[in-house]
């Protein structure tokens, strides 16, 4: 089996009554004139592949079918919304999605829309998984990412200097080194769940990790690593040890820490 994803854009002006179709799929399709609500949606199928055009499904039918049966759907909605001056919650956005989803569902076979995911933002999003348990299904998932600076020194003291160099090799360096990090974390919650608060959200992780590990040197500066080489993959099962269980009623789901754009780890605690 494989899976295929493909992210579309597109983009509704909730002051005018329609959009341009626009030219541009790339940027933004349809199109909006001035300031406007911008959606990347992105679409997971699995399946087999077609043997006589190596395709799961062809990707011009994903942005087909997007922009036909999913665009007009938030499009009335945040029109409708916003003439009425509605807040549109993460519920109501979680139900945006299952509707989409809903309309899809028959759209790729024999291939089967697997997630579909809405970046709110470049450092937001939402997702709904549209396989396994109906349980599951009545699940979002919500992810933030966030950042921090700090300095690591990769060192094991069993190993001799050729041999820290050998693994860890610049990394090794007695002084130390720096990294930009990126932390995504993930949880989900019910679909209709209406206690679960953004800003809450980003304080609890704010104060329980980003707080403690910013422009800190990490071996010296955090004791909880003190006895362990703060790489990548200890730093996400430690971010998932100091938010898991903090954000009820939500549950913890993923921590993905980035150290550069090509060197990520994911710690699934629960799975």
């Amino acid at each position: 089996m494989h899976k295929l994803s493909r992210r579309v854009r597109f983009s509704v002006n909730p002051f005018l009554p329609g959009d341009s179709p626009g030219f541009n799929s790339f940027s933004s399709k349809p199109a909006a004139e001035g300031l406007a609500v911008f959606f990347e949606m992105t679409v997971e199928l699995a399946g087999e592949l077609e043997p006589t055009t190596g395709f799961v499904v062809n990707t011009l039918d994903i942005d087909k079918s997007v922009r036909q049966y999913v665009v007009p759907l938030f499009a009335e909605r945040i029109r409708k919304d916003f003439r009425q001056g509605k807040h549109i919650s993460l519920a109501d956005i979680a139900e945006l999605l299952k509707n989409s989803r809903d309309r899809l569902a028959d759209k790729f076979t024999p291939a089967r829309t697997s997630k579909l995911s809405l970046n709110l933002n470049p450092f937001r999003k939402v997702a709904v998984d549209c396989e396994g348990t109906e349980q599951n299904c009545k699940m979002i998932y919500f992810s933030e990412k966030f950042e921090f600076a700090a300095m690591h020194r990769l060192w094991n003291d069993e190993f001799s200097q050729s041999r820290n160099l050998e693994v860890f090799g610049k990394c090794a360096n007695p002084a130390g080194h720096g990294h930009n990090y990126i932390v995504e974390v993930t949880v989900k919650t019910p679909a209709d769940e209406k206690e679960f608060r953004i800003a809450d959200f980003e304080r609890t992780v704010d104060n329980k990790l980003i707080k403690l590990l910013d422009h800190k040197n990490l071996n010296a500066d955090v004791p909880q690593l003190s006895t362990t080489n703060p790489t990548v993959e200890n730093l996400a099962v430690f971010a998932w040890n100091r938010l898991v269980g903090k954000f009820a009623p939500a549950v913890l789901h993923c921590v993905t820490v980035w150290e550069n754009d090509r060197t990520s780890s994911s710690y699934l605690g629960g799975a």
